[in-house]
């Protein structure tokens, strides 16, 4: 299509060895597969019996990964768990949650947005007999690593006291959290060996990490957009887009447009980051537009529930520059509602494995900005096509949309 986006390339000052690019491209199938055991096998990561355990391996060990017969050697370092389990806990104190706990590894991780960090770190601590089918093995010897896995709950720490009160109960920071991270990986030889270049890291959130990027620059980054990565910090050679987890519930009625009677949805901050200019245009634009909803609002478990119903009553659903773009697309995708996206350039997860122009539709912001372009636009869309765009979603939300209850937290 004419308005299909074409990302713009970030190229690192230095050009990467094949070995390294090699490494990248199996972490991408590495997280593919770990996405796709989250909806497809589920029960296999439960604690049901071992009968069905071993059932399953005899399915797993039919997957055709790129790779498969040379696995990536993993190490994934034993932090202290201040850095893992202890934030867990930290983020249950400032919440209400009582004293310390005597075992923090048996503390469950809340659900939110940027789980990635979970998913791997609870990936690589299962027994190898559940693990069948992963590209990449882990290894208890580090002389043997093809590459390092720190697994700091990067994420979690940021929201550990977000929206708490002062005399909450919790003195965390998680600024001498990162400095602290740092300063360990530092002082460990195998990250003192070529500067952390074959470590990766979790920076789910855009603002993980953020005091101490530029010590852990090096490292292979797993992100869900550049947007507040300098170029020399972040790229697309060297890293690797994430797809956040959805929170919207996953849409269980049928395919069509019967129950879908509004034409197009949004709902977050009109004012938003570098966004924010032609967040407020288009919400100009399109606010007195009669089968459209848009509507200014944040976070809370209230407007949740009115995203949930709006994106599951709409035909289309829209992405705005500002925020990223990753986690309301993937909202969007579990809601079969088709998602209109607003972007000048643009990174998305497994581009190498999905074609997005399947089921969205890109739009630039000049175009969008022309009055009645985009319902204009959207109303040509006949029935049929938006049935195509579902069927797609429906296909690719497996890979894209790990669903919480599915996906067992620590007991």
């Amino acid at each position: 299509m004419n308005e299909r986006l074409k990302p713009k390339i970030r190229k690192p000052n230095n050009l990467l060895s094949e070995s390294k690019k090699v490494s990248v491209s199996v972490i991408s199938v590495f997280l593919l597969f770990i996405f796709v055991n989250t909806f497809f096998y589920p029960i296999f990561y439960s604690d049901d019996s071992s009968s069905i355990r071993r059932n399953l391996v005899d399915s797993r060990e039919n997957l055709d990964f790129p790779g498969k017969s040379r696995k990536t050697k993993v190490y994934m370092y034993d932090l202290p768990t201040n850095f893992t389990c202890g934030i867990i806990e930290e983020h249950r104190i400032a919440r209400g949650g009582g004293e310390k706990s005597d075992d923090v590894t048996r503390l469950k991780y809340p659900g939110h947005q940027h789980m990635h960090e979970w998913y791997l770190f609870s990936d690589l601590t299962r027994p190898e007999i559940e693990r069948v089918g992963s590209p990449v093995v882990r290894i208890l010897d580090p002389n043997e690593a093809d590459l390092f896995y720190v697994s700091a709950f990067s994420s979690l720490c940021l929201i550990v006291n977000s929206g708490r009160p002062g005399n909450s109960g919790s003195c965390y920071s998680d600024e001498e959290m990162q400095e602290s991270l740092v300063g360990w990986l530092e002082r460990q030889e195998w990250w003192r060996r070529n500067n952390g270049r074959d470590h990766v890291i979790v920076a789910g959130d855009p603002n993980s990490l953020k005091r101490v990027m530029d010590r852990v620059k090096n490292a292979v980054l797993l992100v869900t957009d550049f947007g507040r990565l300098r170029v020399d910090q972040g790229s697309l050679v060297k890293d690797v887009i994430i797809p956040c987890s959805h929170r919207v519930d996953v849409y269980e009625g049928e395919l069509g447009v019967k129950e879908r009677n509004n034409l197009l949805f949004f709902m977050g901050n009109r004012y938003r980051k570098d966004g924010g200019r032609v967040r407020d245009l288009i919400f100009k634009l399109l606010e007195n537009e009669g089968d459209v909803v848009i509507k200014h609002g944040t976070e809370s478990r209230e407007n949740r529930r009115a995203v949930k119903q709006g994106m599951h009553t709409s035909k289309f659903c829209l992405h705005l520059d500002g925020a990223t773009p990753a986690c309301r697309l993937f909202d969007s995708i579990a809601s079969l509602c088709v998602p209109v996206i607003v972007s000048d350039s643009i990174e998305l997860p497994f581009e190498d494995v999905i074609d997005y122009r399947k089921f969205c539709i890109f739009l630039r912001s000049d175009a969008a900005l022309k009055p009645g372009f985009v319902v204009k636009k959207l109303r040509k869309v006949k029935t049929k096509k938006i049935l195509k765009y579902q069927k797609a979603m429906k296909e690719v939300k497996s890979v894209t949309c790990p669903v919480f209850s599915t996906f067992p937290l620590v007991d």
